[in-house]
Order: structure tokens, then sequence, then C-alpha cells
């Protein structure tokens, strides 16, 4: 039997039969992905070949054991390092379309080290990222002015980006972004993550905490990962044809995430996952030029220019400290 895995509890997973049903899953203690080192060997978003346990059967209602046997070859999917002091991977999410990260300017502060971070693991796994900066209505007028900036600055590089309050938005203003699609949902604690969740769905699906008075930050109220089928009215999105894929989507919420560490970066290879860095970079004298002291240097020159937003260089120059063998030692 195939399905595909709709939740994670650690434990177990909840995979949703090619036949509509769902069933509770297990996986063997020696089972593991080839190819990827990770504390999460299924996940989210994955497609899986399931098998039924003739023989064992669980005590409570006497239903069959299921018992995932295969995953089947993922065309994509966001990884971030499980700890600052681990190796260990941790899959996000698999088989996505566009992961929308939720950001905020302040009540919580969202850094833009992290945005960074998460977008050049994007690019590196070529998955679309939008960015939805959430709560304006709780920013002053600095603050605003801020976000203006922030928009500005990811917008003059490529990426789409939204401001919203997810407190009073209506779906009508957000599911355009999301109809057809599988979207990866995600952000640091306490942006407003479950907040939106709710208001796309009329109800509450997950629950929404509170921010911590002491630290302005946000506290964990989704624990495992979960994919929720998004059933889009056709008024609510321009459909140029009929196709079910303008109607339906899949929103897959995430816990939330503090830090973002990267893992497996080739250090030639980070400059690439920054688009305007990469796109300057061929104007440097040397082709491995690394943009930290080299003479010659177009991106060092246009950081100085202001042509590269200094906060960008310096979440490059992080980034590269990430693929230092020392440090995760």
């Amino acid at each position: 039997m195939r399905g595909l895995v709709i939740k994670s509890t650690g434990s177990s997973y909840i995979v949703r039969m090619d036949d509509g049903t769902d069933a509770e899953c297990r996986i063997k203690g020696n089972f593991r992905i080839r190819g990827i080192r990770s504390t999460n060997p299924v996940a989210v978003g994955d497609y899986v070949n399931v098998q039924r346990d003739k023989v064992q059967c669980t005590k409570e209602d006497g239903n069959s054991v299921y018992w995932i046997t295969e995953v089947e070859e993922r065309r994509n999917y966001i990884i971030r390092r499980s700890t600052n002091l681990s190796k260990e991977s941790h899959i996000l999410a698999s088989n996505i379309d566009q992961v929308a990260l939720i950001v905020t300017v302040n009540h919580p502060v969202t850094s833009t080290t992290f945005i960074d971070r998460f977008l050049a693991t994007c690019e590196a796994y070529r998955v679309r990222a939008l960015l939805i900066f959430n709560k304006i209505d709780l920013l002053t007028e600095e603050e605003l002015a801020q976000l203006a900036e922030l928009r500005a600055l990811y917008e003059s590089i490529g990426y789409e980006t939204v401001e919203m309050s997810a407190i009073s938005i209506q779906p009508s203003d957000i599911l355009p972004l999301l109809a057809g699609k599988v979207t990866l949902l995600s952000g640091n604690s306490g942006v407003g993550k479950s907040t939106l969740l709710n208001a796309l769905f009329g109800r509450e699906v997950t629950r929404t905490g509170k921010i911590s008075d002491a630290h302005d930050k946000g506290m964990h109220t989704t624990t495992f990962s979960e994919m929720y089928e998004l059933d889009v009215r056709k008024d609510d999105v321009r459909c140029t044809k009929e196709d079910v894929r303008c109607t339906k989507g899949w929103i897959i919420d995430t816990p939330g995430i503090k830090g973002f560490g990267t893992i497996d970066f080739e250090r030639e290879e980070v400059s690439h996952y920054f688009p305007e860095i990469f796109r300057i970079s061929r104007d440097c004298r040397f082709g491995n030029c690394t943009h930290t002291n080299e003479p010659g240097c177009a991106v060092q020159e246009a950081t100085i220019k202001g042509s590269i937003a200094i906060s960008r260089y310096e979440s490059y120059l992080s980034l590269l400290g990430d693929c230092s063998e020392s440090k995760y030692r």
C-alpha cells in the first residue's frame, strides 16, 4: 500500500493512503534512508510504502499494526542541523513547492541572520521562498519604516514579500499564494504561524500561544509537524482553467524554530545561495574567491558601496563559519 505522511509524532506517523483513509504507522528500529543522516528517517510530506502486520494487533482495539517499509525518492526537502552542537540533521518537510517563512519585526524580533540562513537553505534545495511579515498591527512608526526597508531589501534580491496581521487577515488575502501548492509554514516561535493557520481554515486546527512578557519571545505550541489539506473555493483564487490544482493545496505546519543551523554546505558553494552575491562574484579577480580577504573582490567592494546589504554579507560570513570542520566537534 502507498500513502502520504501527513503527521509525525516522533514515535509514529499518520499516513493518508491512496484510498483516502488514514492509518497510524510505525517504523522498525533498523529503518534508515540511504544517503541522509537524519534524526527523523521519515518526514511529513514523504510518500511511503506501508505493509500491514498480519499477526500483531494493538491491545486497545484489535486493529492491525502498519509498518512503513520504504520511503519513495524525495524530489526535495528542507533540512537543518538538529542542534547547535550536533552533526545530525533534521528534515522539516519533503516534496514541497514553496516555503512561507513567517517573520516579525518585533514581538518577537526575527533576526536577519535567521531569515538569510533559511533562504540560503531554500536556494540550496531549490525551493521557492515567500516572506510573510506578520503582526504589522503592533508596530510603531519606526518599526514600520524598518519593515519597509526589509521588504525593499528582499524584493530587490528577488523574493516575494507580503505583510499582514494574522488576527485580522481575510483568507482571500493569502489563499492565491497557497492554492495548488504544498507549502511549508515555518518561522520562530511566537511569530503567529498557528494564528494564520486557524484563520485560513476558519476554525482552530492548532493551538495558539502567548508571547513571554519577560523576554518578548514566543513559546512552542506546535509540538509535531502536521500536514493540512486546504480546500480553496474557486472564488478565492484567480483560476485560468478548470484544474483541481487551482482549488486544492497542502500546508505543513512545523514547531517554531529558535535557530537555523545549516548542514552539508560546501564552503565554495555558499555564495551560490545568496543570489546577489553570486551575481556580483562573477566580477571578482579570482574564480575561487571566498569574498573574505582576497584582493580584487567585487563582493567586498559592492558591500562597501552598499550594493550588497551589510546584513546579508554578515549572514554569508556566518554560513562560511558553519563549514568549519572544527565548529561542531
